[in-house]
């Protein structure tokens, strides 16, 4: 399990992380207070303040290649 946090604030950049999301073969949650939800559902992103951070929870080993492709949204 690996883990990040995002912010999304744009409808735009929800739909680009979704895309990145959906071609996974491993489950990636997001977190944000008592909130989790399957980061594969736009509605579900949509219940969340997508302009405060967000944790993002990878559930592999190897999620290098997911956090490269969503770099823009990384909260540094």
């Amino acid at each position: 399990m690996q883990k990040v946090n995002i912010t999304l604030g744009s409808v735009q950049s929800v739909r680009d992380f979704v895309q990145q999301v959906i071609m996974l073969d491993y489950e990636v949650d997001l977190v944000q207070g008592r909130y989790i939800v399957d980061a594969k559902s736009i509605m579900g992103i949509f219940a969340l303040d997508t302009l405060s951070p967000i944790e993002v929870i990878a559930h592999t080993d190897n999620a290098d290649a997911f956090f490269s492709a969503i770099e823009r949204f990384i909260v540094k």
